[in-house]
């Protein structure tokens, strides 16, 4: 396997960097000293000088299949070439219906339609508006209010960020929509530090929405939205009985539940959805990220066959749902899906995430007497470390750790003070081994 040529000289010169407004990036960090990918396969990126990067994170939570799967890139290629764009108003092409057919036939009992969209951000914004004009079709149109929560991410547009809860993402941006409120989030480093898979405390917090139902009045209130596992803000898996408790209030309440399936879905927690994992199934699931294995941008939603056919009223030749992107179903997005979906299917990549699971575990937590750690927590194939706090500069540290890592070549995600590893669902033992007994040496080293 031949390495990328270099770039030209002068390539990464800040001026040939200026134009572009780096995403969630410190900007003038990172180009004064660029961090660049020019390809990738398998478990690794190449630098464009040639120096291999083992992924320790599927790219950004979306790479689950690993990268640059031949049968995907070929399925891609061909669609390019053959229906390169569809609209996807008023017109269809059978691929979309294909995936939506793949999807539903894997998800739990009774989410069997699928909404299209292209990322996690449209996913979360379409399950909002089809919850709140549900409940409008159903004669509840009180029903406004959202409730998210605390920690929770839910990716960037206004709906997102406003039942969404990490605070550097919504501080800067005005009230957001209006009604909504939050449930307390589920960490505690003093409960439940050094957790192995779901910790034993915490389903109590659940009981927090009869409280928010008791302010509000449940019939104000249309859905509830909350991450099976919040993954953003450094993996937080829910308390053992949480997630069962929050389905028995909404439904209690007429309040739909939907889980943010964004990270979750297509094998991260080895299992198609988290909400099979848990054994409990929402209203709503979104999806994104792993659907594709990161190839091609591509969400969208899950719905209940109740809540679809409630907007199919009307004379057949309206409208039933005002909503939608140019976008949705984009045929390559939809080849690279459904080519996603055999490799996962073909290779048992869910089962080997269950099997690899255990070893992802016991590998970051060997590393609970390192320097600076105050948490571990694990599940599935996701994983985090928690570190103190440098005095005096908050973040510095965990970002030091994220640098530091690079450097070693592998690739690991920082949130806030933590630094998360979730490898594709293709890694081997001594991938994670290599992962860990990196961070280990970069914990030594850390001031």
């Amino acid at each position: 396997m031949s390495n990328p040529a270099p770039l030209e000289a002068g390539a990464l010169h800040p001026e040939a960097l200026a134009s572009y407004w780096m995403p969630f990036t410190a900007n003038r960090q990172f180009k004064a000293a660029p961090r660049m990918m020019a390809r990738a396969e398998g478990m690794h990126y190449w630098t464009p000088e040639g120096r291999r990067i083992l992924d320790g994170f599927s790219g950004l939570w979306c790479c689950n299949a690993g990268h640059s799967r031949k049968p995907v890139v070929e399925a891609i290629q061909r669609q390019a070439a053959t229906l390169d764009y569809a609209p996807a108003f008023q017109m269809g092409h059978p691929l979309a219906f294909e995936l939506a057919d793949r999807i539903a036939a894997m998800a739990p009992a009774g989410l069997n339609r699928v909404f299209f969209c292209n990322s996690g951000s449209e996913a979360v914004d379409t399950a909002l508006k089809v919850a709140l004009a549900y409940q409008r079709l159903r004669g509840e149109g009180s029903r406004t209010r959202l409730i998210g929560r605390e920690r929770g991410y839910h990716g960037v547009g206004f709906g997102g960020i406003s039942v969404g809860g990490m605070v550097a993402n919504r501080k800067m941006f005005g009230a957001m929509l209006a009604g909504v409120d939050h449930l307390p989030h589920t960490h505690s480093l003093e409960k439940n530090a050094f957790s192995r898979g779901e910790p034993e405390w915490g389903a109590h917090l659940a009981d927090e929405l009869e409280r928010l139902i008791a302010l509000h009045d449940a019939s104000t209130i249309a859905a509830v939205i909350v991450e099976p596992m919040a993954g953003s803000t450094g993996v937080l898996l829910p308390p053992r009985g949480y997630l069962q408790r929050l389905r028995e209030i909404t439904a209690k309440h007429g309040i739909l539940l939907i889980f943010d399936e964004v990270i979750t879905a297509f094998g991260r927690l080895g299992h198609a959805f988290a909400a099979q994992r848990y054994g409990v199934t929402p209203d709503m699931i979104t999806f994104a990220k792993g659907v594709t294995s990161g190839t091609v941008p591509m969400g969208g939603v899950l719905v209940r066959s109740d809540i679809h056919d409630a907007f199919m009223r009307g004379p057949p030749w309206a409208i039933e749902l005002f909503h939608g992107y140019t976008y949705s179903g984009h045929p390559l997005a939809c080849a690279a899906g459904i080519a996603t979906l055999d490799l996962y299917r073909d290779e048992g990549l869910f089962e080997r995430a269950r099997a690899m699971a255990p070893v992802l575990e016991d590998a970051v937590h060997s590393l609970r007497a390192s320097p600076h750690v105050i948490d571990i927590r694990n599940g599935g194939l996701a994983a985090a470390i928690e570190l103190e706090p440098r005095p005096g500069a908050p973040l510095a540290r965990a970002f030091d750790a994220y640098l530091g890592c690079w450097e070693r070549g592998l690739l690991v995600r920082q949130a806030g003070e933590i630094v998360c590893l979730a490898p594709a669902l293709i890694v081997e033992e001594s991938q994670i081994a290599k992962m860990t007994g990196t961070l280990r040496e970069v914990l030594l080293q850390l001031a």
